[in-house]
C-alpha cells in the first residue's frame, strides 16, 4: 500500500521505524529467551557490567567494597549496585533505545571484552515478568552528579526526570521491578533467591539477597569457584573439586579433572560420569562467562566423543550470543573445543601410565566412548588397544592377553556371525573376535600396530570348515543317501549339507552362513524372477556364482548318527529340515517367513511321527 504525500511526509523523506514494545516482548519471550526467568540474570548482568565500568574508572577502590544487593518481597523485586550509574543522556541513549549498549559504544569499543552483555536487549527481558521498570541512577563519573530517574512501561511509554543528588546518595543504579499478575511464579523470594543462586553464584562481586523480612542479607556467592580457592594438599583440593562436581550435577564422578586455558581466561572440571551413558548422548556442560551462568546445556564445548564428561567451565573470551543463553561458534569455540579434547585426552593418558585401577573402571563404563575415540587418535589407539574389552571366544577380555595365547586373530564382520561359530571356533582352538560392535572391528585390525607379531584375518567360511575334522570314508558312504535327501530338502535356502566331526560333540549341526551371501543369493534370485526385463539384463550382468550356505552336522553327536541312519525318504527330509532349523535359531539372526514356517512343518511332522510310532 502507498501511503499519500503530506507536508510532513513529502516523497521520498526518509522515515523512522515505529516499535511495537508489546510485540517485541512477546517476540524475545518465544524465540530469543528460553523462559521469563532469564530477568534475573539480565539484571545481574548489567549490575556487574556497571561494577566493572566503576573498576576502570576508580581502580584503587577495593573490589568487594563495590558489590550488588538483590531484594524480593513478593510486591517487588529491586537490584541495586555500586557500579558507574548512568547520566540522564545515558539513560536517553540506553535505556530508550533498544538494540543500542553501552558496551557497544564506540567509546568503549576496545574495552568490550571486558563486557558480558553486548547487545542492548537485556533490559527488555524485564518486560517478561514485569509491568514496569523504574530506575534509580547516580553516575560515578561526575562529582555531586544528580540523581536520573527512569520509568519504563510495558506499552512502549517512559518518562525520565532529574532528582536531587540526595535521592541516591551513593553512585550506582537501584532496578525495581513491579511484577505481573502472571509473574508471580518467579518473582517471588523463594524463587528470586534461587534464580540468583543459579546465575550467580560464580560472580566476583559480593552479591546478597534480602527478602523483607528484617534479617541480614544472605550471600548468594560465598565462594568463588573452587578451582580459584587454595587448598592445604593436592588431595583436600581434589576432594573439594569431587564434592562441587557432585552438588552441581548430582553424581559422585568417578574422577575430576581440572581444566585450565589461560589464552581465553578459561578454567574449570570435568566430572566423569560413573555410569556407562549410550553411545552419542550428549550431556549439556554449564558454561559461564565472567562468572555468570551462561548456560548448563551447553553441549558445544566439547566434541561429540567425550560423552563421558560433563563440564563446568568459566570463561573469559568466549562469545555468548544474543540470547547469552548459548555460545557463538567461532573460531575461538572451534579452539577451546579442541584444547579441552587435548586435556581429556592427556588424562586418559596419565590413567594409562599410573593409575591401572581407576583405569580399569573408567573402561569398564566408558570402553565405546574410548573406542570411538581410539579410531580416530593413533595415540589412544597405542595406548589403550590392550586394555579395551572385546567379546571374543575366550569370554570378554583384553586385546593384549588374547593375543598371547592367539598369535593368529580372527575376527567375524557381524554379531552374528560369532554367534554362529563361537563355540565351534572356540573347540577347535580358534581365536575368534566378535567385529559386529561399533568400532571393533576397525579397531582389531589395527592390533598389529600396537602389537608386532600378531596376525589378524577376517573369518570366513573355509577357514573355519578347514578346522573341522572330515569322517572315515565309510562313514561318509553310509551317510550319503541321508545327505542326498537333505541337500534336496533344503535346496530352497541355497543351503549344501556335509558331514564332518568337531566338538562340542552336544551341537548337532552348524550353519555356515554370512549376510553377503544371504544378500547375493537374494540379488541372484531377484535376477531370476526379472528375467527378460531391463532391470533382469541390469541384475543379469551383475550375476556370478552366488555363495551357498553350509549345515555341517557333528557325526560326534548321537542325535545325527541315528538321523543319517534313516532309510524312510519322508522321515529322513523332515529330520534333515529341523536339524537346519536348529542350526538357524542358534545362530540368532532373524528368521525369514520361509525359514518360520519350515521350523513349524518339521517340528509337527516329527511329533506326527511319534505318535504314529506309539500306536
Amino acid at each position: 500500500m502507498t501511503l499519500p504525500e503530506t507536508a510532513t511526509n513529502p516523497a521520498g523523506a526518509d522515515r523512522t521505524f515505529q516499535v511495537d514494545l508489546r510485540g517485541l516482548v512477546d517476540l524475545l519471550s518465544h524465540h530469543l529467551y528460553s523462559s521469563p526467568r532469564v530477568y534475573l540474570r539480565e539484571l545481574l548482568q548489567n549490575a556487574v557490567d556497571a561494577l566493572t565500568a566503576r573498576h576502570r574508572l576508580a581502580p584503587d577502590v577495593p573490589a568487594d567494597a563495590l558489590g550488588i544487593r538483590l531484594y524480593a518481597d513478593g510486591a517487588a523485586v529491586r537490584v541495586e549496585d555500586d557500579g558507574v550509574g548512568l547520566t540522564e543522556a545515558d539513560v536517553h541513549t540506553f535505556l530508550a533505545t533498544i538494540g543500542r549498549s553501552s558496551k557497544r559504544a564506540e567509546t568503549v569499543a576496545e574495552q568490550r571484552a571486558d563486557f558480558i552483555g553486548q547487545f542492548g536487549i537485556g533490559l527488555l527481558s524485564c518486560f517478561l515478568a514485569a509491568d514496569e521498570i523504574h530506575v534509580l541512577s547516580r553516575s560515578a563519573r561526575t562529582p555531586d552528579a544528580p540523581t536520573v530517574e527512569w520509568r519504563g512501561r510495558g506499552d512502549g511509554g517512559y518518562t525520565v526526570r532529574t532528582l536531587p543528588a540526595s535521592a541516591r546518595p551513593r553512585p550506582g543504579t537501584t532496578v525495581t521491578l513491579t511484577p505481573r499478575a502472571d509473574a508471580g511464579e518467579w518473582t517471588r523470594p523463594a524463587q528470586v533467591h534461587a534464580l540468583a543462586r543459579h546465575f550467580g553464584a560464580l560472580l566476583r562481586h559480593p552479591v546478597t539477597f534480602d527478602d523483607g523480612t528484617g534479617g541480614p542479607g544472605v550471600p548468594v556467592n560465598p565462594e568463588p569457584a573452587p578451582w580459584s580457592r587454595a587448598h592445604p594438599t593436592p588431595g583436600a583440593r581434589s576432594r573439594a573439586l569431587a564434592a562441587y562436581g557432585e552438588e552441581v550435577f548430582g553424581f559422585t564422578p568417578l574422577d575430576t579433572i581440572e581444566l585450565d586455558l589461560p589464552a581465553v581466561g578459561l578454567r574449570g572440571i570435568a566430572c566423569v560420569l560413573p555410569e556407562t551413558v549410550p553411545a552419542g548422548r550428549r550431556h549439556g556442560h554449564r558454561v559461564h562467562v565472567k562468572g555468570m551462568l551462561l548456560s548448563d546445556q551447553a553441549d558445544e564445548i566439547l566434541p561429540d566423543w567425550a560423552f563421558f564428561v560433563r563440564c563446568v567451565v568459566d570463561a573469559e573470551s568466549l562469545r555468548p550470543t544474543a540470547s547469552r543463553e548459548s555460545l557463538y561458534d567461532d573460531d575461538t569455540l572451534a579452539a577451546v573445543r579442541d584444547a579441552l579434547a587435548e586435556r581429556l585426552r592427556d588424562w586418559i593418558a596419565r590413567a594409562a601410565a599410573g593409575d591401572p585401577d581407576l583405569l580399569g573402571r573408567f573402561l569398564q563404563a566408558h570402553h565405546l566412548a574410548v573406542k570411538s575415540l581410539a579410531v580416530h587418535d593413533d595415540e589412544i589407539l597405542r595406548m589403550l588397544l590392550p586394555w579395551l574389552p572385546f567379546e571374543t571366544t575366550a569370554g570378554h577380555t583384553t586385546l593384549d592377553e588374547f593375543a598371547r595365547t592367539h598369535p593368529t586373530v580372527l575376527v567375524t564382520s557381524s554379531v552374528e556371525e560369532f554367534r554362529q561359530v563361537a563355540a565351534i571356533a572356540s573347540s577347535a582352538g580358534l581365536g575368534v573376535v566378535n567385529g559386529g560392535y561399533t568400532y571393533d572391528r576397525e579397531l582389531v585390525r589395527r592390533l598389529p600396530e600396537v602389537r608386532p607379531g600378531t596376525t589378524v584375518a577376517d573369518l570366513d567360511p573355509a577357514t573355519l570348515t578347514a578346522h573341522l575334522d572330515p569322517v572315515g570314508r565309510d562313514t561318509e558312504l553310509a551317510a550319503a543317501a541321508y545327505l542326498a535327501r537333505a541337500r534336496d530338502a533344503l535346496a530352497v535356502f541355497d543351503c549344501d549339507v556335509a558331514l564332518r566331526a568337531f566338538q562340542p560333540a552336544s551341537a548337532p549341526a552348524l550353519l555356515v552362513d554370512s549376510r553377503e551371501a544371504r544378500h547375493e543369493r537374494s540379488r541372484s534370485q531377484l535376477a531370476r524372477e526379472q528375467e527378460g526385463g531391463l532391470w533382469g539384463d541390469i541384475l543379469g550382468a551383475l550375476r556370478q556364482e552366488a555363495p551357498r550356505a553350509q549345515l555341517i552336522l557333528n557325526q560326534l553327536n548321537p542325535l545325527v548318527r541315528t538321523a543319517v541312519a534313516i532309510d524312510e525318504p519322508e522321515l529322513a527330509r523332515t529330520s534333515a529340515e529341523a536339524l537346519y532349523g536348529q542350526a538357524v535359531l542358534l545362530s540368532r539372526r532373524p528368521l525369514r517367513p520361509a525359514e518360520s514356517s519350515l521350523i513349524n512343518r518339521s517340528f509337527l511332522d516329527l511329533l506326527a511321527h511319534a505318535l504314529r510310532k506309539d500306536r
